[in-house]
């Protein structure tokens, strides 16, 4: 099998820029032998701290752009998947990795099919335990909730933990996670390391327990639509307006309390519901900060800007930054690489040859195309 490793970076978006890379050099060499024929587009990795000599050395061929590359790929990797208008060169019957956003661009799956190219959709890729090694989505969330308090650490511009010293006692930060997902949870175990008071809330009832095993204190509305707040697939449900309203009083109140918080709140299909208001905010000291992680889904903070670090009148910060697994992107780039090594065989016949295994459910779940045609039922009517 052909496989081509795009390069994905470009830096016209400034700090907020994309700079993973689809297979780290050791990944290469692994897939070199195995019998597949790897295609590195030059400076792929270099953003992620991999560079053209490693691959090289590692049995790839360096190409001198991605259209070049991509000419008798077979199979490409890549972060994003790139755009509608990329994957319309691509050779047919070929198959493309990524992070697509389908639902957002629903214009870029009919793209793979008019030109049948069969895109995987790695955020698509079920929950189940045999693909959890291959779960992308969760190996990038837990750099970013790491990062994210990290970076609200670092623009609080205070001590995280209690200090005792000769002049004096500094108390620790008062943080607060909205939001227990895999972002959230590695948040709360980032703040409880750096030594702050660590809150945390989320709807599911199930993310109880996980908080306190982390050490940290669970803030909820816990009556009985709380208790029926998950779906099947371990998501959130989108709760009432007035479950929405008690869980906002909380909120307020102890919001207010806070230095730092971290939303990390997603609904699958949807916008970011607002967490936090503009009322909310104004209650908070000044010199707090809001981190919000669902910046580019609108935001779960009132007057978040995407890509943006913005201050309030009353010198709250929130900070609405993107791409946060790229702000670590040599470990983002060898966690996405590894998954993508895993999903491979399952697109790989006995003899090394491209060819998706379809009676695979994961396959059946992350194809958006095949043989010319839009699949997914998410992408249909």
């Amino acid at each position: 099998m052909n496989i081509t490793i795009l390069n994905d970076t470009d830096d016209k978006f400034g700090d907020n820029a994309e700079a993973r890379v689809g297979a780290t050099p050791d990944i290469v060499k692994n897939y070199v032998a195995s019998g597949h024929k790897v295609t590195v587009v030059k400076g792929a990795g270099k953003l992620a701290n991999h560079y053209d000599a490693d691959y090289k050395s590692a049995g790839a061929i360096i190409s001198s752009s991605n259209k070049v590359a991509c000419k008798d790929a077979d199979l490409v990797l890549s972060i994003t998947g790139k755009d509608a208008k990329f994957v319309a060169g691509l050779k047919s019957g070929s198959g493309i990795t990524g992070l697509m956003s389908p639902t957002d661009n629903p214009k870029y799956a009919e793209a793979c099919a008019k030109a049948n190219v069969t895109a995987f959709a790695l955020e698509y890729i079920p929950r189940i335990s045999r693909a959890q090694s291959m779960d992308v989505l969760s190996s990038q969330s837990n750099l970013s909730g790491y990062r994210a308090v990290v970076e609200g650490a670092s623009i609080y511009g205070r001590a995280m933990p209690m200090m005792m010293t000769a002049a004096g006692t500094i108390a620790p930060a008062k943080c607060f996670i909205m939001g227990v997902g895999v972002a959230g949870l590695q948040a709360i175990a980032t703040s409880r390391r750096l030594g702050a008071v660590t809150t945390a809330t989320d709807v599911r009832p199930a993310t109880k327990e996980q908080v306190a095993s982390l050490g940290a204190k669970f803030i909820a509305v816990e009556n009985e639509e709380f208790k029926a707040a998950e779906t099947a697939g371990g998501y959130a449900k989108q709760m009432s307006p007035e479950y929405q309203k008690l869980q906002a009083e909380l909120t307020a109140s102890h919001i207010a309390k806070q230095d730092i918080v971290v939303t990390t709140a997603l609904i699958p299909g949807r916008a970011a519901p607002i967490l936090v208001t503009k009322s909310m905010i104004a209650n908070m000291r000044p010199g707090s900060v809001l981190v919000d992680l669902a910046a580019e889904r609108g935001g779960n903070v009132e007057g978040a800007v995407a890509g943006k670090i913005v201050e309030t009148k009353n010198g709250v910060k929130i900070v609405g930054l993107l791409n946060w697994p790229s702000r670590l992107a040599s470990d983002a780039s060898a966690m996405f690489a590894k998954n993508l090594k895993n999903f491979i065989p399952l697109v790989t016949a006995e003899d090394g040859s491209y060819a998706p295994d379809w009676n695979d459910e994961i396959i059946q779940g992350c194809a958006l195309t095949r043989d010319g045609k839009v699949i997914h039922e998410r992408l249909k009517g």
